[in-house]
Protein backbone atom coordinates (compact mmCIF):
# COMPACT_ATOMS: atom_id res chain seq x y z
CA UNK A 1 0.00 0.00 0.00
CA UNK A 2 1.58 3.23 -0.88
CA UNK A 3 0.48 6.78 1.02
CA UNK A 4 3.47 8.34 -0.33
CA UNK A 5 2.36 11.97 -0.90
CA UNK A 6 3.79 12.27 -4.12
CA UNK A 7 1.91 9.26 -5.85
CA UNK A 8 -1.19 10.12 -4.05
CA UNK A 9 -1.38 13.49 -5.61
CA UNK A 10 0.07 11.84 -8.87
CA UNK A 11 -2.49 9.60 -8.74
CA UNK A 12 -5.62 11.79 -8.78
CA UNK A 13 -5.35 12.54 -12.21
CA UNK A 14 -5.08 10.98 -15.67
CA UNK A 15 -4.00 12.34 -19.18
CA UNK A 16 -7.61 14.69 -19.17
CA UNK A 17 -5.58 16.85 -17.32
CA UNK A 18 -2.15 16.43 -18.29
CA UNK A 19 -1.14 20.27 -18.45
CA UNK A 20 -1.31 20.84 -15.00
CA UNK A 21 -0.13 17.86 -14.56
CA UNK A 22 3.22 18.49 -15.72
CA UNK A 23 3.34 21.92 -13.63
CA UNK A 24 2.91 19.92 -10.68
CA UNK A 25 -0.60 21.26 -9.96
CA UNK A 26 -2.71 19.02 -8.52
CA UNK A 27 -6.02 20.36 -6.74
CA UNK A 28 -7.16 17.25 -5.34
CA UNK A 29 -9.39 15.62 -3.72
CA UNK A 30 -6.30 13.00 -3.04
CA UNK A 31 -6.69 9.05 -2.80
CA UNK A 32 -6.12 8.28 0.81
CA UNK A 33 -4.11 5.25 -0.76
CA UNK A 34 -2.78 3.19 -3.58
CA UNK A 35 -3.19 -0.36 -2.47
CA UNK A 36 -1.42 -3.07 -4.59
CA UNK A 37 -3.51 -5.99 -5.97
CA UNK A 38 -1.73 -9.16 -6.14
CA UNK A 39 -4.64 -11.34 -6.51
CA UNK A 40 -8.04 -11.67 -7.51
CA UNK A 41 -8.34 -12.69 -3.70
CA UNK A 42 -7.52 -9.72 -3.07
CA UNK A 43 -9.39 -7.46 -5.01
CA UNK A 44 -12.15 -9.33 -3.54
CA UNK A 45 -11.01 -8.24 -0.20
CA UNK A 46 -10.71 -4.80 -1.24
CA UNK A 47 -13.98 -4.29 -2.48
CA UNK A 48 -15.68 -5.91 0.14
CA UNK A 49 -14.19 -3.35 3.38
CA UNK A 50 -14.73 -0.47 1.00
CA UNK A 51 -18.20 -1.31 0.19
CA UNK A 52 -19.09 -2.36 3.87
CA UNK A 53 -17.39 1.08 4.89
CA UNK A 54 -18.16 3.58 2.52
CA UNK A 55 -14.76 4.15 0.73
CA UNK A 56 -14.87 5.36 -2.83
CA UNK A 57 -12.10 2.72 -5.35
CA UNK A 58 -11.25 3.91 -8.74
CA UNK A 59 -9.35 0.72 -10.34
CA UNK A 60 -6.47 1.00 -12.23
CA UNK A 61 -3.64 -1.16 -14.05
CA UNK A 62 -1.88 0.84 -17.10
CA UNK A 63 -2.75 4.40 -16.34
CA UNK A 64 -3.27 5.50 -19.61
CA UNK A 65 -6.75 6.62 -19.43
CA UNK A 66 -7.32 10.43 -21.44
CA UNK A 67 -11.14 11.20 -19.94
CA UNK A 68 -10.59 11.57 -16.43
CA UNK A 69 -11.84 8.18 -15.60
CA UNK A 70 -9.05 7.54 -13.85
CA UNK A 71 -9.74 11.32 -11.48
CA UNK A 72 -10.22 10.57 -7.67
CA UNK A 73 -13.08 13.45 -7.57
CA UNK A 74 -14.71 12.55 -4.41
CA UNK A 75 -13.40 12.53 -0.64
CA UNK A 76 -12.40 8.53 0.88
CA UNK A 77 -10.97 7.22 -2.36
CA UNK A 78 -8.61 4.10 -2.65
CA UNK A 79 -6.95 3.74 -5.96
CA UNK A 80 -6.66 -0.13 -6.22
CA UNK A 81 -4.15 -0.68 -8.81
CA UNK A 82 -3.97 -4.38 -10.70
CA UNK A 83 -0.55 -3.60 -12.50
CA UNK A 84 1.19 -6.38 -10.15
CA UNK A 85 -1.43 -8.92 -11.45
CA UNK A 86 1.06 -9.96 -14.08
CA UNK A 87 0.63 -13.34 -15.14
CA UNK A 88 0.46 -14.18 -18.47
CA UNK A 89 -1.80 -17.56 -17.27
CA UNK A 90 -1.66 -19.72 -20.51
CA UNK A 91 -1.20 -19.43 -23.67
CA UNK A 92 -3.32 -22.15 -26.53
CA UNK A 93 -2.39 -22.22 -29.94
CA UNK A 94 -4.88 -24.55 -30.34
CA UNK A 95 -7.96 -22.82 -29.56
CA UNK A 96 -6.39 -19.31 -30.81
CA UNK A 97 -6.98 -18.04 -27.07
CA UNK A 98 -4.42 -15.98 -24.68
CA UNK A 99 -5.27 -16.14 -21.11
CA UNK A 100 -3.71 -13.33 -18.38
CA UNK A 101 -4.33 -11.72 -15.50
CA UNK A 102 -5.24 -7.71 -15.65
CA UNK A 103 -1.74 -6.06 -15.08
CA UNK A 104 -0.57 -8.35 -18.31
CA UNK A 105 1.41 -5.39 -20.49
CA UNK A 106 -0.06 -5.71 -24.19
CA UNK A 107 3.40 -4.97 -25.53
CA UNK A 108 5.00 -8.13 -23.55
CA UNK A 109 1.85 -10.07 -24.46
CA UNK A 110 2.25 -9.53 -28.16
CA UNK A 111 5.63 -9.92 -27.93
CA UNK A 112 4.95 -13.28 -26.41
CA UNK A 113 2.67 -14.80 -28.34
CA UNK A 114 4.35 -13.59 -31.97
CA UNK A 115 6.99 -15.91 -30.38
CA UNK A 116 4.78 -18.38 -31.76
CA UNK A 117 3.54 -17.02 -35.12
CA UNK A 118 0.31 -15.52 -33.36
CA UNK A 119 -0.76 -12.17 -32.69
CA UNK A 120 -3.53 -10.66 -30.61
CA UNK A 121 -4.63 -8.40 -33.00
CA UNK A 122 -4.37 -5.26 -30.51
CA UNK A 123 -2.40 -2.64 -31.13
CA UNK A 124 -3.54 0.96 -29.72
CA UNK A 125 -1.41 3.51 -29.53
CA UNK A 126 -0.91 3.60 -25.90
CA UNK A 127 0.18 -0.29 -26.78
CA UNK A 128 4.28 0.11 -24.84
CA UNK A 129 2.48 1.54 -21.42
CA UNK A 130 -1.44 -0.10 -21.76
CA UNK A 131 -2.47 -3.79 -19.91
CA UNK A 132 -5.12 -5.86 -20.35
CA UNK A 133 -7.92 -5.44 -17.38
CA UNK A 134 -7.73 -1.42 -18.55
CA UNK A 135 -8.15 -2.52 -21.88
CA UNK A 136 -11.05 -4.06 -21.19
CA UNK A 137 -12.74 -2.25 -19.06
CA UNK A 138 -12.31 0.90 -21.48
CA UNK A 139 -13.32 -0.75 -24.32
CA UNK A 140 -10.93 -0.27 -26.39
CA UNK A 141 -9.91 -0.36 -29.99
CA UNK A 142 -6.75 -0.59 -31.83
CA UNK A 143 -4.92 0.37 -35.14
CA UNK A 144 -6.50 -3.10 -36.75
CA UNK A 145 -9.47 -2.72 -35.98
CA UNK A 146 -11.31 -2.71 -38.95
CA UNK A 147 -9.62 -5.79 -39.94
CA UNK A 148 -9.93 -7.14 -36.93
CA UNK A 149 -12.27 -5.44 -34.21
CA UNK A 150 -12.16 -3.71 -31.17
CA UNK A 151 -11.37 -5.14 -27.79
CA UNK A 152 -15.08 -6.28 -27.40
CA UNK A 153 -14.76 -8.67 -30.38
CA UNK A 154 -11.36 -10.31 -29.25
CA UNK A 155 -12.96 -10.99 -25.58
CA UNK A 156 -13.95 -14.65 -24.89
CA UNK A 157 -14.55 -14.95 -21.86
CA UNK A 158 -13.40 -12.74 -18.35
CA UNK A 159 -13.01 -13.02 -14.65
CA UNK A 160 -14.39 -9.80 -12.46
CA UNK A 161 -14.91 -9.10 -8.71
CA UNK A 162 -17.85 -6.90 -8.17
CA UNK A 163 -18.26 -4.19 -5.08
CA UNK A 164 -19.73 -6.66 -2.52
CA UNK A 165 -16.43 -8.86 -2.95
CA UNK A 166 -17.99 -11.42 -5.46
CA UNK A 167 -16.10 -12.71 -8.35
CA UNK A 168 -17.68 -13.32 -11.83
CA UNK A 169 -16.49 -15.80 -14.16
CA UNK A 170 -17.41 -15.63 -17.98
CA UNK A 171 -16.30 -18.94 -19.24
CA UNK A 172 -14.19 -19.03 -22.84
CA UNK A 173 -16.49 -20.19 -25.51
CA UNK A 174 -16.77 -19.25 -29.16
CA UNK A 175 -20.93 -18.10 -29.11
CA UNK A 176 -23.63 -19.03 -26.94
CA UNK A 177 -27.41 -18.41 -26.91
CA UNK A 178 -27.70 -18.20 -23.50
CA UNK A 179 -29.52 -15.17 -22.95
CA UNK A 180 -28.24 -11.48 -22.99
CA UNK A 181 -24.44 -11.77 -23.93
CA UNK A 182 -23.05 -10.87 -20.21
CA UNK A 183 -19.53 -9.68 -21.09
CA UNK A 184 -20.59 -6.63 -21.82
CA UNK A 185 -21.99 -5.81 -18.50
CA UNK A 186 -17.97 -5.92 -18.09
CA UNK A 187 -16.40 -5.05 -21.21
CA UNK A 188 -16.22 -1.30 -20.96
CA UNK A 189 -17.60 -0.48 -17.58
CA UNK A 190 -14.77 1.59 -16.84
CA UNK A 191 -14.77 0.80 -13.36
CA UNK A 192 -17.97 1.89 -12.33
CA UNK A 193 -19.49 -1.84 -11.77
CA UNK A 194 -16.81 -3.77 -11.26
CA UNK A 195 -13.00 -4.64 -11.38
CA UNK A 196 -11.58 -6.88 -14.51
CA UNK A 197 -8.91 -9.60 -12.66
CA UNK A 198 -8.33 -11.92 -15.73
CA UNK A 199 -9.16 -11.30 -19.51
CA UNK A 200 -9.32 -14.29 -22.04
CA UNK A 201 -8.63 -12.70 -25.87
CA UNK A 202 -8.80 -14.36 -29.21
CA UNK A 203 -5.24 -15.08 -31.28
CA UNK A 204 -4.48 -14.76 -34.75
CA UNK A 205 -1.96 -15.74 -37.09
CA UNK A 206 0.68 -13.52 -37.72
CA UNK A 207 2.01 -12.77 -41.16
CA UNK A 208 3.96 -10.17 -41.50
CA UNK A 209 6.09 -11.00 -44.14
CA UNK A 210 2.26 -10.63 -46.43
CA UNK A 211 1.98 -6.85 -45.24
CA UNK A 212 1.20 -4.21 -47.94
CA UNK A 213 1.16 -0.63 -47.47
CA UNK A 214 -0.95 1.96 -49.60
CA UNK A 215 -0.97 5.56 -49.02
CA UNK A 216 -2.68 8.46 -51.64
CA UNK A 217 -2.81 12.04 -51.32
CA UNK A 218 -6.68 13.31 -51.97
CA UNK A 219 -8.11 16.90 -52.77
CA UNK A 220 -10.87 16.45 -49.59
CA UNK A 221 -11.98 14.61 -46.51
CA UNK A 222 -15.35 13.70 -48.21
CA UNK A 223 -13.82 12.09 -50.82
CA UNK A 224 -11.22 9.94 -48.49
CA UNK A 225 -14.92 8.63 -46.33
CA UNK A 226 -16.67 7.78 -49.69
CA UNK A 227 -12.93 5.94 -50.47
CA UNK A 228 -13.59 3.92 -47.11
CA UNK A 229 -17.01 3.58 -47.54
CA UNK A 230 -17.15 1.91 -50.51
CA UNK A 231 -13.86 -0.53 -49.83
CA UNK A 232 -15.26 -1.64 -46.53
CA UNK A 233 -19.06 -2.07 -47.56
CA UNK A 234 -17.84 -4.11 -50.58
CA UNK A 235 -16.59 -6.50 -47.67
CA UNK A 236 -12.79 -5.70 -47.82
CA UNK A 237 -11.42 -5.72 -44.52
CA UNK A 238 -7.54 -3.86 -44.70
CA UNK A 239 -6.44 -3.85 -40.87
CA UNK A 240 -5.34 0.03 -41.34
CA UNK A 241 -7.79 2.42 -43.11
CA UNK A 242 -7.58 5.96 -42.40
CA UNK A 243 -8.09 8.95 -44.33
CA UNK A 244 -6.63 12.47 -42.80
CA UNK A 245 -8.00 16.19 -43.18
CA UNK A 246 -5.76 18.45 -44.90
CA UNK A 247 -5.07 20.08 -41.20
CA UNK A 248 -4.52 16.69 -39.59
CA UNK A 249 -2.22 15.79 -42.63
CA UNK A 250 0.14 18.29 -42.85
CA UNK A 251 1.01 17.51 -38.66
CA UNK A 252 1.47 13.53 -39.26
CA UNK A 253 3.23 13.75 -43.34
CA UNK A 254 4.30 17.04 -43.15
CA UNK A 255 7.24 15.61 -45.39
CA UNK A 256 4.54 14.60 -48.50
CA UNK A 257 1.07 15.69 -47.55
CA UNK A 258 1.62 19.18 -49.66
CA UNK A 259 -2.03 20.62 -48.34
CA UNK A 260 -3.97 17.43 -49.44
CA UNK A 261 -5.67 15.07 -47.66
CA UNK A 262 -3.56 11.75 -47.10
CA UNK A 263 -5.37 7.79 -46.98
CA UNK A 264 -3.34 5.53 -45.60
CA UNK A 265 -3.89 1.66 -45.75
CA UNK A 266 -2.28 -1.79 -44.59
CA UNK A 267 -3.76 -5.05 -46.23
CA UNK A 268 -2.28 -8.32 -44.14
CA UNK A 269 -3.27 -11.59 -43.77
CA UNK A 270 -2.90 -14.86 -45.86
CA UNK A 271 -0.69 -13.83 -49.24
CA UNK A 272 -4.43 -14.04 -51.39
CA UNK A 273 -6.76 -12.25 -48.84
CA UNK A 274 -3.48 -9.49 -49.06
CA UNK A 275 -3.46 -9.49 -52.99
CA UNK A 276 -7.28 -9.33 -53.11
CA UNK A 277 -7.70 -6.75 -50.74
CA UNK A 278 -4.71 -4.68 -52.37
CA UNK A 279 -6.54 -4.84 -55.33
CA UNK A 280 -9.55 -3.47 -54.39
CA UNK A 281 -8.25 -0.42 -52.54
CA UNK A 282 -6.37 0.58 -55.88
CA UNK A 283 -10.03 0.41 -58.08
CA UNK A 284 -11.75 2.15 -55.28
CA UNK A 285 -9.10 5.03 -54.99
CA UNK A 286 -7.80 4.87 -58.76
CA UNK A 287 -11.92 6.28 -59.21
CA UNK A 288 -11.02 9.38 -57.68
CA UNK A 289 -8.57 11.90 -57.94
CA UNK A 290 -5.43 10.99 -56.34
CA UNK A 291 -1.53 10.95 -56.31
CA UNK A 292 0.36 7.72 -54.85
CA UNK A 293 2.52 7.53 -51.74
CA UNK A 294 5.41 5.59 -51.93
CA UNK A 295 4.36 2.58 -49.75
CA UNK A 296 7.82 2.89 -48.01
CA UNK A 297 6.88 6.17 -46.59
CA UNK A 298 3.94 4.72 -44.73
CA UNK A 299 5.60 1.62 -43.50
CA UNK A 300 7.93 4.90 -41.33
CA UNK A 301 5.01 6.47 -40.50
CA UNK A 302 3.25 3.76 -38.49
CA UNK A 303 6.26 2.22 -37.42
CA UNK A 304 6.83 5.26 -35.11
CA UNK A 305 2.94 6.10 -34.39
CA UNK A 306 2.51 4.20 -30.43
CA UNK A 307 3.24 6.32 -27.90
CA UNK A 308 5.62 5.27 -25.04
CA UNK A 309 7.60 6.81 -22.41
CA UNK A 310 9.74 8.37 -24.57
CA UNK A 311 6.90 10.27 -26.33
CA UNK A 312 5.58 11.46 -23.13
CA UNK A 313 8.45 12.95 -22.03
CA UNK A 314 9.07 14.88 -25.04
CA UNK A 315 5.29 16.32 -24.98
CA UNK A 316 6.02 17.32 -21.67
CA UNK A 317 8.80 19.33 -22.08
CA UNK A 318 7.06 21.00 -25.54
CA UNK A 319 4.03 21.75 -22.74
CA UNK A 320 6.45 23.27 -20.33
CA UNK A 321 8.89 25.01 -23.18
CA UNK A 322 6.14 26.53 -25.33
CA UNK A 323 2.98 26.81 -23.66
CA UNK A 324 1.46 24.43 -26.09
CA UNK A 325 -0.55 21.59 -26.60
CA UNK A 326 -2.91 19.16 -28.41
CA UNK A 327 -6.19 17.23 -27.66
CA UNK A 328 -8.04 14.64 -29.42
CA UNK A 329 -12.23 13.73 -29.26
CA UNK A 330 -12.97 10.47 -31.03
CA UNK A 331 -17.10 10.14 -31.85
CA UNK A 332 -18.92 7.26 -34.24
CA UNK A 333 -21.40 7.65 -36.77
CA UNK A 334 -23.55 6.24 -39.37
CA UNK A 335 -21.73 7.30 -43.18
CA UNK A 336 -24.49 9.35 -44.34
CA UNK A 337 -23.58 11.99 -41.34
CA UNK A 338 -19.94 11.38 -40.29
CA UNK A 339 -19.05 14.28 -42.96
CA UNK A 340 -22.05 16.74 -41.88
CA UNK A 341 -20.64 16.35 -38.26
CA UNK A 342 -17.10 17.00 -39.42
CA UNK A 343 -17.83 20.25 -41.45
CA UNK A 344 -20.00 20.78 -38.11
CA UNK A 345 -17.95 20.86 -35.35
CA UNK A 346 -15.27 22.77 -37.50
CA UNK A 347 -17.55 25.23 -38.85
CA UNK A 348 -18.93 25.79 -35.01
CA UNK A 349 -15.18 25.54 -33.16
CA UNK A 350 -14.54 28.10 -36.22
CA UNK A 351 -17.22 30.97 -36.26
CA UNK A 352 -18.22 30.43 -32.62
CA UNK A 353 -15.23 29.67 -30.14
CA UNK A 354 -14.24 32.65 -28.63
CA UNK A 355 -10.58 32.01 -27.88
CA UNK A 356 -10.08 30.49 -31.84
CA UNK A 357 -7.37 32.42 -32.60
CA UNK A 358 -4.78 30.76 -30.00
CA UNK A 359 -6.04 27.22 -32.09
CA UNK A 360 -2.99 26.33 -34.33
CA UNK A 361 -4.28 23.36 -35.78
CA UNK A 362 -7.83 21.91 -36.05
CA UNK A 363 -8.67 19.55 -37.99
CA UNK A 364 -9.59 15.16 -37.73
CA UNK A 365 -9.07 11.85 -38.92
CA UNK A 366 -11.21 8.58 -39.70
CA UNK A 367 -9.59 5.58 -38.55
CA UNK A 368 -12.01 2.76 -37.49
CA UNK A 369 -14.99 1.72 -40.11
CA UNK A 370 -17.30 -0.14 -40.28
CA UNK A 371 -19.74 -2.04 -42.35
CA UNK A 372 -22.71 0.93 -41.72
CA UNK A 373 -19.97 3.64 -40.64
CA UNK A 374 -16.97 4.95 -39.20
CA UNK A 375 -15.33 7.30 -36.40
CA UNK A 376 -13.76 11.00 -36.19
CA UNK A 377 -10.92 12.14 -34.26
CA UNK A 378 -11.36 15.46 -33.86
CA UNK A 379 -7.79 16.74 -33.32
CA UNK A 380 -6.88 20.43 -32.13
CA UNK A 381 -3.70 21.71 -31.06
CA UNK A 382 -3.43 24.79 -29.59
CA UNK A 383 -1.19 27.96 -27.58
CA UNK A 384 -2.28 28.51 -24.10
CA UNK A 385 -3.02 32.28 -22.97
CA UNK A 386 -3.67 31.37 -19.56
CA UNK A 387 -2.40 30.56 -16.40
CA UNK A 388 -1.90 26.60 -16.14
CA UNK A 389 -4.48 25.65 -13.83
CA UNK A 390 -6.80 27.85 -16.48
CA UNK A 391 -5.84 25.86 -19.89
CA UNK A 392 -8.84 22.87 -18.65
CA UNK A 393 -11.93 25.06 -18.86
CA UNK A 394 -10.79 27.82 -21.18
CA UNK A 395 -9.76 25.14 -23.73
CA UNK A 396 -9.81 21.47 -23.70
CA UNK A 397 -14.02 21.40 -22.07
CA UNK A 398 -15.67 23.58 -23.77
CA UNK A 399 -13.88 22.49 -27.40
CA UNK A 400 -14.58 18.67 -26.34
CA UNK A 401 -18.05 19.42 -25.51
CA UNK A 402 -19.11 21.04 -28.83
CA UNK A 403 -17.81 18.28 -30.54
CA UNK A 404 -20.08 15.95 -28.36
CA UNK A 405 -23.03 18.33 -29.11
CA UNK A 406 -22.58 18.55 -32.28
CA UNK A 407 -22.34 14.72 -32.86
CA UNK A 408 -25.15 14.35 -30.58
CA UNK A 409 -27.85 16.47 -32.46
CA UNK A 410 -26.66 14.30 -35.86
CA UNK A 411 -27.47 11.24 -34.13
CA UNK A 412 -23.68 9.90 -34.18
CA UNK A 413 -22.46 8.14 -30.56
CA UNK A 414 -20.33 10.95 -28.45
CA UNK A 415 -17.28 8.63 -27.74
CA UNK A 416 -16.17 6.14 -29.54
CA UNK A 417 -13.42 4.43 -28.01
CA UNK A 418 -11.40 6.45 -24.91
CA UNK A 419 -14.56 5.86 -22.96
CA UNK A 420 -16.99 8.11 -21.36
CA UNK A 421 -15.00 8.91 -17.97
CA UNK A 422 -15.71 11.54 -16.24
CA UNK A 423 -15.64 14.40 -18.53
CA UNK A 424 -18.89 12.93 -20.90
CA UNK A 425 -20.63 11.86 -18.31
CA UNK A 426 -22.96 14.63 -18.20
CA UNK A 427 -24.21 13.52 -21.87
CA UNK A 428 -24.34 10.39 -21.12
CA UNK A 429 -28.27 9.57 -20.66
CA UNK A 430 -28.71 11.71 -24.01
CA UNK A 431 -26.32 9.45 -25.54
CA UNK A 432 -28.77 6.66 -24.52
CA UNK A 433 -31.94 8.18 -24.80
CA UNK A 434 -34.85 5.76 -23.70
CA UNK A 435 -32.02 2.94 -23.42
CA UNK A 436 -30.33 4.60 -20.76
CA UNK A 437 -32.44 3.26 -17.89
CA UNK A 438 -30.81 -0.16 -18.80
CA UNK A 439 -27.47 1.33 -17.90
CA UNK A 440 -28.68 2.97 -14.97
CA UNK A 441 -30.25 -0.23 -13.35
CA UNK A 442 -26.96 -1.90 -13.88
CA UNK A 443 -25.51 0.52 -11.46
CA UNK A 444 -28.36 -0.08 -8.79
CA UNK A 445 -28.07 -3.23 -9.30
CA UNK A 446 -24.59 -4.06 -9.17
CA UNK A 447 -23.28 -1.01 -7.07
CA UNK A 448 -25.86 -0.13 -5.07
CA UNK A 449 -23.82 2.12 -2.77
CA UNK A 450 -22.20 4.04 -5.05
CA UNK A 451 -18.27 2.80 -4.18
CA UNK A 452 -17.09 2.01 -7.81
CA UNK A 453 -15.24 5.11 -9.85
CA UNK A 454 -18.29 7.69 -8.83
CA UNK A 455 -18.49 10.59 -11.35
CA UNK A 456 -17.24 8.13 -14.41
CA UNK A 457 -20.25 6.92 -16.77
CA UNK A 458 -22.78 7.97 -14.46
CA UNK A 459 -23.22 11.85 -13.69
CA UNK A 460 -21.63 12.27 -9.83
CA UNK A 461 -25.26 13.56 -8.58
CA UNK A 462 -26.33 10.12 -9.67
CA UNK A 463 -23.83 8.20 -7.58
Amino acid sequence: MDTDERLLREASVDRFKKYTAVHGIYDGPFPIAIVRAGSTEQVAAVLAFANEHGVNIVPRTGRTGTEGGLETSFERTVVLDGSEMDEIVHVDPVDMQVTVQCGVSLELLEERVRELGLTTGHSPQSKPLAQMGGLVATRSIGQFSTLYGGIEDMVVGLEAVFPDGTVGRIKNVPRRAAGPDIRHVVIGNEGALCFVTEVTVKLFKYQPENNRFHGYLLDDVRTGIEILREIVTNGFRPSVARVYSEQDAAQHFSHFAGGKCVAVFLAEGPAGLVEATSAEIERVVGRQPHERVAPELIREWFDNLNWGPDKIRAEHETMLAERHLGYTTEVAANWSVIGDIYEAVIARITKEYPHFQDITMLGGHSSHSYQTGTNMYFVYDYDIDCEPREEITKYHIPLNAIIVEETLARGGSMVHHHGIGKYRAQWTEEEHGSAYPILRKLKEVYDPNGIMNPGTIFPAGNR
